[in-house]
C-alpha cells in the first residue's frame, strides 16, 4: 500500500465518524472500504513477520499467545502458520498446519530410527570417510559428513552420507548401494509416519 498506514486509517476514521452523523457520501464509502481491505493485506502481511522476528530474537510461544489474543502457545504457533506464506505451496493456512505437523512427524520418526541405528550409519560414515579420490563436490560431501560425525544427532549424518553416495564411483559399487538403501529406508520411515499421523497407517 503506497499511502501511510497512519493517514489511511485516520481517513477510514474520518469516513466512520461520516457515517455516524450521517454524512457519508457513496464515493467516500467506497474509498474507505477499499482502503480498509488494503490496510487488512498490509496487517495481514505485518503479522507473521513480526511473530518471525520475535521468535528469531527468543520469545516463547507462551509469552507472544496473549499478545496475538489466543490462550495457549499451540494457539499462537498454529495462528502463525496459518498466516506466514507457504514455503511449500500449500494453498491454505489449514493445509501449511498440516504439512508442518507432517514434517514434524516425519523428522521425530527418522531421529528415532537414526538413533537406534546410530551404529550402522557412524560405520558406513567411517567407510565413506575412508573413500579417496572423489571431484571437489564429493570432497564437499565428505567435510559435511566429518561434521557430522562430531554431532550427538545421528540423524546429522543422513543428508550428508545421501551427498557423499552420490559421488562414489563405480569401484565403490557395493557401499553406493547401501548408502542408497538407507536413504530409501528413511524414505519409508518418513513416509510411515507422515500415514500414521493422518491415520492412514
Amino acid at each position: 500500500m503506497e499511502e501511510d498506514p497512519i493517514a489511511t486509517i485516520s481517513t477510514i476514521h474520518d469516513v466512520v465518524s461520516a457515517v455516524r452523523q450521517g454524512s457519508a457520501t457513496p464515493d467516500q464509502l467506497l474509498a474507505a472500504l477499499t482502503a480498509l481491505r488494503l490496510l487488512r493485506g498490509q496487517i495481514a502481511a505485518w503479522e507473521p513477520e513480526l511473530i518471525t522476528a520475535a521468535r528469531d530474537g527468543g520469545t516463547s510461544w507462551a509469552a507472544l499467545a496473549p499478545a496475538l489474543g489466543v490462550a495457549s502457545r499451540q494457539a499462537a504457533e498454529r495462528r502463525y502458520l496459518r498466516l506466514r506464506p507457504s514455503a511449500g505451496g500449500e494453498g491454505t493456512g489449514e493445509a501449511r498446519v498440516d504439512a508442518q505437523r507432517d514434517r514434524r512427524a516425519a523428522d521425530r520418526a527418522v531421529s528415532e530410527w537414526a538413533r537406534r541405528n546410530s551404529a550402522l550409519l557412524r560405520r558406513l560414515a567411517g567407510q565413506v570417510s575412508a573413500v579417496d579420490g572423489l571431484d571437489k563436490h564429493g570432497r564437499l560431501a565428505m567435510e559435511q559428513l566429518g561434521d557430522a560425525l562430531g554431532e550427538d544427532d545421528a540423524a546429522a549424518l543422513l543428508p550428508p552420507l545421501a551427498e557423499a553416495g552420490s559421488h562414489l564411483g563405480a569401484e565403490h559399487g557395493d557401499l553406493a548401494d547401501r548408502l542408497r538403501t538407507v536413504a530409501e529406508h528413511t524414505d519409508q520411515v518418513r513416509r510411515a509416519a507422515i500415514d500414521h499421523r493422518r491415520g492412514r497407517g
